[in-house]
């Protein structure tokens, strides 16, 4: 079932579960766009890719 559904019950169990995909979802999101970011800067200053 998927929370606009009508038969969606909003009880306890169902707000902690969804808050804690919503949050998980939200770190992961917030790391990826970090890493993007970061690799584009690095990539337009000309700092990334250098081997040892």
């Amino acid at each position: 079932m998927i929370p606009f559904c009508f038969e969606w019950m909003w009880d306890m169990s169902h707000m902690v579960f969804m808050g804690g995909l919503w949050y998980a979802l939200t770190i992961i999101g917030i790391g990826m766009l970090w890493c993007i970011g970061k690799t584009w800067y690095d990539t337009a200053k000309g700092t990334g890719g250098h081997h040892h």
